[in-house]
């Protein structure tokens, strides 16, 4: 028997490299623990901790040179609100057969992909649900940052800041490195015997827009994706006004900046049920490309080793400092961990 070896493109090089560099921190978390207050252990403790759980941190008075506020999260989603907008603005128009993506942009996604730009290719259906998916998730999660979380004086690493400015860029070329080896689906079976009338006029007004190849491409996991992307964004979004509620009054006033234990929700099963949300809509996105792509296995791969880690610091606080705190919730996924 010839088993191919699978060859890695550089995108999905990196995304698996951060993969194991994330499932590396959270063991080396695990068991570094008698190397407390030592100095490699006290700069790995710095670069992985952010906010609440830093400030427990016994740290050096120079790492302190390297932080920057936990309510800069903001920037984030700023950059990729424009940045992926751009992509999407850009792919629409290549839907419509406006004109080509540019140039530049071509060259880059062909050595990240490590697949030549072919000389035809035909708009992917997963490819536009999913930057548009993408941009809006990250303009409700700006919107969160600026009129719902309340921040307290939480920092960040300066490498943490740096590497959340890159990873949005990233993740909108990501996007488009699995549209370049995206074949796609050109049968539609599910929408059209369900619900024929709808078809009919989505083919329609899509083709009035010059965009009727996309929904021939329609199918069953389009439709769950966007469901299961949508019942996540809610579940992140209810977990996100539960965490501010507990720093502001009735009236909506900031009380406190004091941590204290959350409830309700799925919190009542897990520390960190937004953590718990942002895996859920990255494996909606995966669903969206039908979950074969390789590359965005790897992406949600890397999510939920970064986030075990996020999640796993938290549920670590709640228990050192609540002696009341529910002994039954886990840490990120219900009834699992």
């Amino acid at each position: 028997m010839n088993l191919n070896p699978v060859k890695l493109s550089l995108i999905d090089a990196s995304w698996l490299f951060l993969a194991l560099s994330f499932l590396g921190a959270f063991c080396a978390h695990r068991v570094w623990g008698q190397y407390e207050g030592r100095g490699l252990y006290m700069l790995f403790q710095d670069l992985i901790r952010y906010g609440k759980t830093k400030q427990t941190l016994k740290r050096h008075e120079w790492l302190r040179v390297f932080d920057v506020p936990k309510r800069w999260f903001w920037h984030f989603y700023c950059l990729s609100v424009c940045w992926n907008g751009l992509l999407l603005v850009w792919y629409l128009n290549f839907t419509c057969g406006h004109q080509s993506l540019p140039s530049w942009l071509m060259g880059i996604i062909d050595v990240l992909a490590g697949v030549p730009s072919p000389d035809s290719q035909v708009p992917q259906l997963s490819t536009l649900l999913v930057q548009l998916l993408l941009w809006v998730h990250s303009l409700r999660r700006l919107m969160e940052c600026l009129f719902v979380s309340v921040f307290s004086e939480g920092t960040i690493h300066l490498v943490q800041y740096v590497f959340g400015v890159g990873y949005y860029v990233a993740l909108g070329l990501t996007v488009l490195c699995v549209d370049r080896v995206e074949k796609g689906s050109t049968k539609m079976y599910f929408l059209h015997s369900i619900l024929p009338l709808l078809y009919d006029v989505l083919i329609f007004v899509l083709f009035l827009l010059g965009a009727g190849t996309l929904l021939s491409q329609l199918d069953w996991f389009h439709v769950a994706g966007v469901l299961l992307f949508t019942a996540a964004s809610l579940l992140q979004h209810q977990s996100t006004v539960l965490l501010a509620r507990l720093r502001t009054g009735k009236s909506g006033a900031v009380e406190t900046l004091a941590h204290r234990v959350p409830e309700g929700g799925l919190f009542e099963l897990v520390s960190c049920p937004h953590y718990f949300a942002e895996l859920l809509i990255y494996i909606s996105l995966a669903l969206i490309f039908a979950g074969l792509s390789l590359t965005w296995g790897l992406v949600v791969l890397y999510v939920f080793f970064n986030q075990s880690l996020a999640a796993q610091l938290c549920h670590d606080l709640y228990l050192t400092k609540y002696e009341s705190y529910p002994r039954h919730r886990k840490a990120f996924i219900p009834f699992i961990f």
